[in-house]
Parts: structure tokens; sequence; C-alpha cells
């Protein structure tokens, strides 16, 4: 009896030591991605609160300092960061609005499509996503500016919209491929029509989708700068030009760049936290 169970209770120390080292190790290794990911955004956050002396002083990194919002006091005094986060919000908002307005119905309507192609439609309106902006800008600049939208919001609405409709169509698709037909089936059985069943249904069902393809529309769109830099004038300028403002001919202001970072960071922040579960559902959705 003790020949037989001394080695099995050596062999399950083993397994639990085993386990404990392998648990330890990517709590290492999460935690270490966790740091190389949050080091420059807490080096910047720290950056905005530190006058210039603090900032190329001896000992950069020092977190013991005296705080200061004089480059916040700097911003607002010389470049109006309320107006270009007022414009930053418009057209995100806008490309958002019309990317789902046009992505929504579109995924939908390959969901039930019973063609064989489907699936490469779809891939080809994934594809459009990963073509590089610049590859569009001549296009799309010759085009804004035979319609006379140079330098306004519309022009980048409809631009970001263009370039990122088809991340929508893509996801939506995923998403209401997820969603049974027999559901929908029964509802028109009960008289309603196919918008009536879209509506009512399949939109209902597919939130999470619809949350997680806003919430990065919104994410590239805000973070837009080729086409912000060269569509836009200073009335219309977007928060990522107005930091470029910070840049000068001799010398590079990082202070108050970093408290327009801060500012140009925290409503995103804000609305990824409120939203994340939606996000990441909608992201596994895709992937399956």
């Amino acid at each position: 009896m003790t020949v037989v169970t001394v080695p099995r209770h050596r062999a399950a120390v083993s397994r639990s030591r085993r386990r404990r080292i392998v648990s330890v190790l990517r709590r290492t290794a999460v935690l270490t991605l966790l740091l190389l990911f949050l080091a420059p955004v807490l080096w910047l956050l720290a950056t905005a609160f530190k006058t210039r002396v603090q900032i190329y002083s001896a000992d950069p990194l020092n977190p013991f300092f005296a705080p200061s919002l004089d480059n916040f006091h700097g911003i607002f005094s010389l470049f109006q960061p309320g107006k270009l986060l007022f414009n930053s919000l418009l057209v995100a908002s806008g490309t958002t609005l019309v990317a789902l307005l046009l992505g929504v119905p579109a995924g939908y309507a390959l969901a039930r499509s019973e063609s064989r192609l489907t699936p490469s439609v779809a891939y080809v309106f994934l594809f459009l996503r990963m073509v590089p902006p610049v590859a569009a800008l001549i296009p799309f600049y010759l085009l804004m500016r035979d319609i006379g939208l140079l330098g306004t919001q519309a022009a980048l609405i409809i631009i970001s919209a263009a370039l990122n409709v088809g991340f929508v169509v893509w996801t939506m698709w995923t998403t209401f491929r997820a969603i049974p037909p027999v559901v929908e089936s029964a509802a028109g059985l009960d008289g309603c029509g196919r918008f009536g069943t879209f509506w009512r249904i399949s939109l209902p069902l597919a939130r999470g989708g619809v949350i997680s393809s806003a919430l990065t529309v919104f994410l590239f769109s805000w973070n837009d700068f080729l086409f912000a830099l060269l569509l836009t004038n200073p009335g219309t300028a977007t928060l990522p030009v107005g930091m470029l403002a910070t840049v000068g001919s001799v010398d590079i202001s990082i202070g108050q760049m970093g408290a327009f970072a801060q500012i140009a960071t925290l409503p995103v922040v804000l609305v990824a936290i409120a939203l994340n579960r939606y996000m990441v559902s909608g992201i596994m959705k895709g992937i399956h």
C-alpha cells in the first residue's frame, strides 16, 4: 500500500509545483507586458505636470516632483484646445454615425445572403480598411477640392467614413451570422417584414457588435492625423493637428505636448471604459 501511495503523492506534489511555477511565470509575463505598455503613458502623464526645468533635470524619471499646471495654462492661452476638442468630437461622431448607417445594413444583407461569394465580398470590405490611407490621399484631396469641401469638417467625415465603413460591414457580417435565422423566421410568421425583422429583432440582438464597431470607428477617426493635417484650416483643425503646434522650428515643448495628450486621451479613455465589454465581445465574434 505504501509503495503505491508514496509515488502517487510525489507525482501530485510535482504537478502542483509545476502549476504554481507556470502560474508565476504567466503573471510575471503579463505584468512585464503591462509595464511596457503603461510606461510611456505614465511618463507622458507625469511630463504634463512638470515644468521645463523638471523635464530637463538630471533625473527626469524621478516620480517625486512638485506638480505644476503651467503646461495646461500655456496650451489654453495659445492653442485653444477647447475648439480643437469640439472639432475632433464633431468629426469622430459624424464619421461613426455615417459608417454605422451604411455599414450595419450592408453587414446584415451579407449575413443573410445565400451566395457562395458572400465570404469573399465580406473580406474584400475588410481589405479596404487595410489599405494605407496615404494611398488614397491625392484622390481624396482632388475630390474634396472639386466639390468645394476643402477646409471643412464635412470633408474629414466623408473620407474617414469611406475608409472605415468596410470594417463596420465585416464586423456586422460576423455578428449577424451568429444570430440564428430561425429567430427571424418566427418574427416573419408574426407578420414582420424584412425591415421590421431587422429593426425589431436582429438589430437589438446585435447590439454588442454595433457598439464595438462604433467605438472602433470613433477611435480610428479620433486619431486621424494625415487627412486632418492636409484638409483642414486653423478653424477646423482637430486635436492631433493642434498638437503639432507644440513642435517649433528649433525646439519641442514636451510638457505642452504631454498636456495636449491628456486632453486628447481622456474622452476616449472614458468612452472605452464605459463600453469595454461590448468592444471585447464584438471583436471575439469577429475572430470566430
